[in-house]
């Protein structure tokens, strides 16, 4: 027989509550941004475990949690993904993206420098796992590319939720980032670099970047 624990902490709020907790929860996700020019300000180690902790209670398949995280602030490490992943921009700005990707991008300001890889406090690596390890035994991870997207997600609401700034970095290919973090196995690539710290004074926002979807446009109730 499965075992289950009776669910304790579960709290329903009056229905006119609910819809206030939802609003106010959009109001407070609509200020999250991706800004592209951080302080170097510390941000204590504490608040990044807590976001990682918070990252890791994400739904995913079968419960076995396929992701591995690495929290980045070694000056040493942090100029190494620089210097590489700049490199990699070079070539994709340079034609490897094609032509229309690049179109797509000119409104956001984007290029091949990447400042922000060493003025960051912190660039967190997300891995995806093939397999998990269960009191010794190796198995199979299921829905991985999905489990680890939610957790990912989750990740930015709990960095943007304890008051930093973040970004989403995608070199491609990111392996590595797999060398340089100590992860160069078969069994996990790397699905993302997050990078999270205060936005530096006078940070700002491509116009482009704040035009998001109605609910009509994104939503339909059947």
């Amino acid at each position: 027989m499965t075992a289950h624990l009776p669910l304790t902490d579960f709290i329903e709020y009056p229905q006119d509550e609910m819809l206030k907790r939802a609003q106010d929860n959009y109001q407070h996700v609509k200020r999250r941004h991706s800004i592209r020019v951080f302080s170097d300000r510390a941000v204590p180690q504490a608040i990044i475990e807590q976001c990682i902790l918070a990252a890791g209670t994400a739904p995913n398949g079968a419960n076995h949690q396929p992701w591995h995280f690495v929290a980045i602030s070694s000056p040493e490490i942090k100029a190494q993904i620089r210097q590489q992943a700049e490199a990699l921009e070079q070539a994709f700005y340079a034609g490897r993206a094609g032509e229309e990707w690049l179109d797509a991008l000119k409104p956001l300001g984007t290029d091949a420098n990447k400042p922000y890889l060493e003025h960051a406090p912190w660039l967190i690596a997300v891995f995806s796992q093939k397999r998990s390890e269960d009191e010794g035994a190796q198995k199979t991870n299921y829905y991985v590319h999905e489990s680890v997207g939610i957790a990912t997600g989750f990740l930015i609401q709990a960095l943007h939720h304890a008051g930093l700034g973040t970004l989403t970095h995608t070199p491609k290919p990111m392996s590595f980032l797999s060398k340089v973090c100590g992860r160069d196995n078969d069994n996990e690539r790397p699905y993302m670099l997050i990078i999270a710290g205060y936005p530096a004074e006078g940070a700002s926002i491509p116009q482009h970047a704040v035009n998001k979807k109605s609910l009509a446009e994104m939503c339909d109730f059947i």
